[in-house]
């Protein structure tokens, strides 16, 4: 079995690289992707938690499936709002959605 440190850290490593994507980018389609990757690092952090105490329950799993489900829900509306906004405006640029405020 991997010890929980090795996890924790490829967790910790996918977090980070999910928070960079995601402040870094003014793409839409790299923010949510950014998105994406922090909340499966977050899931995949959940579940060495709870494997490392309590090995011999399998519960989490339906937890994370329906987190699963949520992320796929997610991208499935933001690449749906990225796909109307370019083909209204021609471009998914961030700086230039300052009509989604409204």
């Amino acid at each position: 079995m991997i010890e929980l440190i090795v996890v924790l850290s490829v967790g910790a490593v996918l977090f980070g690289i999910g928070i960079y994507g995601a402040l870094s980018q003014t793409n839409l389609v790299m923010i949510m992707m950014g998105i994406e990757l922090m909340l499966g690092a977050a899931m995949l952090n959940l579940v060495a938690f709870w494997r490392y105490l309590h090995p011999e329950e399998y519960s989490i799993q339906m937890f994370v499936l329906v987190g699963m489900t949520v992320m796929a829900l997610e991208a499935a509306v933001g690449f749906a709002i990225a796909t109307q906004r370019f083909r209204t405006k021609g471009s998914v640029e961030m700086e230039e959605a300052s009509d989604l405020k409204e």
